[in-house]
């Protein structure tokens, strides 16, 4: 099964980012869009388990959750790995140093279960287009440079979850399995 370790998004930031996506997909030819209703702040990507290794991942995910909650506002817009040649535009956010530190908790508590940790620095933003040519990039650049500051919303983040992601033709289909509050306590079955 392919596990990944999410927090939610408000729903009020995926219907701004939705008609965000919506306005650009009309404008922009080329970016492959993102589907804004499944859209999440990962903080681990884990891969392809064998579902026996599920159980341990549930344990070991319990004790990654010793924060207090924070707000996370969501905001502006940027390319991966730049804008001279981009392959990601997302959206950001402006969060406290806790969503960092519980990313690498979750890493911590993973590893053990030989469960690599992430060699990249923990950027957190939410997908929107994948590019995979430089058709669109001038009109994007344009949108881009519109929208540094956009405010988008905030949330509070009292939980994280354990999804499953099945890919499908449609698209990738999740299915929380587990959610954990911030306090170490797991929030029970998805």
């Amino acid at each position: 099964m392919r596990l990944f370790v999410a927090i939610d998004i408000p729903e009020e930031v995926r219907g701004r980012l939705a008609g965000l996506v919506e306005e650009l997909r009309r404008a922009v030819r080329g970016p492959a869009w993102a589907r804004v209703a499944g859209m999440h702040l990962t903080l681990k990507f884990i891969g392809e388990v064998e579902e026996p290794k599920a159980g341990g991942i549930l344990r070991a995910l319990d004790g990654a959750g010793g924060f207090a909650p924070f707000e996370v506002h969501y905001r502006g817009t940027g390319f991966f790995p730049d804008g001279n040649a981009p392959r990601v535009f997302w959206a950001g956010m402006v969060a406290p140093p806790e969503l960092a530190a519980l990313a690498s908790a979750v890493e911590a508590c993973l590893e053990p279960l030989g469960i690599a940790r992430e060699r990249r620095a923990f950027h957190p933003h939410l997908t929107l287009a994948r590019l995979k040519s430089r058709n669109g990039l001038v009109e994007l650049h344009e949108a881009a440079a519109r929208l540094r500051e956009t405010e988008f919303g905030e949330g509070l983040v009292e939980h994280f979850h354990l999804y499953r992601s099945i890919l499908k033709p449609s698209g990738a289909e999740y299915t929380r399995m587990a959610s954990f509050g911030l306090e170490g306590k797991t929030g029970g079955q998805g």
